[in-house]
């Protein structure tokens, strides 16, 4: 039987979310082009919804957002001036095309549409209660949760924005949304913690909303701000109506998830402040404090090692050169028919450049090991190629802990640093050392923030408790 398989083991991005709402006719080409922006926070499908007079059109489908959204499928798509859309990597349910936002959902009179990005820890236990108020479910994700109990919300406080606020005040876990309504009202919501990145930009024409600026960058708006921690903010006719901190902390929250700066988004955004691209960069300096030795030549692992590698590579004082060629027409998954195809899969997307690293001995920057598989392969990669050494430096801590707050950690059984001390882990990778940043030196690297990060899946994890009483 023929096996599909990841090429790499790394963490599967998160989510994407955005929102437009403008005084022209052209929402579905700017969300378009925001969602090709943040393609690389999901790649399991794609959505975009418009207002269209009273109603709400949406188009979803299983697939990258060129692949979606070809242009016959956009020509088809009504001249709006307010969208949403979504790129989705599942978190909590299947990858099937009703998995996927946008989340359309009727109520008595009217309806919207809801883009979530992170994952709901009670969604469970709010269906069953929504089940009993006569709430219909055709899929298995929480987002399709979170869209029903606000209209629910909606429908009790005979107001959208109430409704917003009394639902997002029962969901427990990690959750940024954008709700659209049928009368082009756009709300745009931030958890209490923070986990996932939220941000606000405007131009001559409206208002745009993002899980990552260079979205916004992308499509001709000028950043404004973060949307805060717990805050609501409502747009309408192309501006802010609105705005309220609505979702109290908990004695369980901790902050931005850590992992946004290192891996998962683009190395152009600005979150909370912090540029991305530099704190990667300080991640690779602050690795070169704690684990230096010395080498001919520092190399990155495309892509989510090259910024660490220049950090690393100026603080000291060691050449960075690529180690590898990436092969940027390949996906993320595979059918391969036979054993030794598989494991020979790691070299169609990432090839030794030999002329970088024959006789060298090489420190090697990447951003994370999680199985060990992929450190395994890249690190067999270049003795093939001629390596005389290879030491690995990880820009993040060993992962023992799986999150609850949408991050695709695998099981805490199959984590390497589970199983291994350091030691073991090197001598399992083939590697002639090994180090991984520590917590506080992460936490350094990160400085220019002034929030708290979200650091569970290296210290242990607490899930965030609310209210989950419909009758409240």
């Amino acid at each position: 039987m023929k096996t599909k398989m990841n090429i790499t083991d790394k963490l599967k991005e998160e989510c994407a979310v955005f929102g437009i709402n403008i005084n022209s006719f052209e929402a579905v080409g700017i969300t378009y082009n925001a969602l090709l922006a943040m393609n690389h926070r999901g790649q399991e499908g794609c959505g975009i919804a418009v207002v269209d007079g009273n109603k709400i059109i949406c188009h979803k489908d299983i697939g990258l957002v060129s692949e979606v959204f070809t242009t016959k499928v956009l020509e088809k798509l009504p001249d709006s001036n307010v969208a949403i859309g979504h790129n989705r990597y599942s978190t909590t349910g299947s990858n099937t095309k009703m998995n996927l936002g946008p989340f359309i959902t009727e109520y008595l009179t009217g309806r919207i549409a809801t883009v979530h990005n992170g994952n709901v820890t009670n969604a469970k236990e709010i269906r069953e209660k929504l089940k009993t108020y006569g709430v219909r479910f055709e899929a298995t994700s929480d987002s399709e949760v979170i869209s029903s109990l606000i209209a629910f919300h909606i429908v009790k406080a005979n107001d959208a924005l109430q409704g917003v606020i009394n639902a997002v005040q029962m969901l427990e876990g990690a959750f940024t949304l954008i709700v659209m309504c049928d009368n082009g009202k756009m709300i745009a919501v931030r958890d209490a913690s923070g986990y996932r990145p939220l941000c606000v930009g405007e131009n001559e024409d409206g208002i745009a909303v993002a899980s990552e600026s260079c979205a916004l960058d992308s499509c001709g708006f000028r950043f404004i701000r973060d949307i805060a921690a717990g805050e609501v903010m409502v747009i309408e006719d192309g501006r802010i109506t609105y705005s309220g901190i609505h979702i109290e902390k908990t004695d369980a929250a901790s902050g931005l998830c850590i992992f946004e700066y290192i891996y998962f988004a683009r190395p152009d955004s600005i979150i909370d402040g912090l540029s991305v691209y530099e704190a990667r960069y300080n991640m690779g300096a602050v690795l070169a404090e704690e684990y230096p030795i010395e080498a001919d030549v520092v190399c990155g692992v495309p892509d989510s090692g090259l910024e660490a590698a220049f950090g690393y590579s100026a603080k000291i004082g060691i050449p960075l050169v690529p180690g590898f060629v990436k092969n940027r027409y390949i996906g993320r998954s595979f059918i391969y028919p036979t054993q030794k195809q598989r494991e020979n899969a790691v070299r169609l997307k990432l090839n030794p450049l030999k002329a970088n690293i024959d006789g060298k001995r090489i420190i090697l920057v990447d951003d994370s090991i999680v199985r060990g598989t992929t450190s395994t392969n890249i690190v067999k990669l270049l003795k093939s190629a001629g390596a005389k050494e290879v030491h690995m430096r990880i820009s993040s801590p060993p992962f023992r802990y799986t999150c609850h707050y949408g991050t695709d950690i695998d099981n805490e059984e199959k984590l390497i640093a589970n199983k291994m001390d350091v030691a073991k882990i090197c001598e399992k990778i083939g590697a002639d050392s090994l180090g991984y940043i520590s917590i506080e030196g992460l936490k350094k690297a990160c400085n220019k923030s002034s929030l708290s990060f979200c650091t569970k899946c290296f210290t242990g994890n607490t899930i965030v408790q609310r209210k989950n009483n419909l009758e409240e």
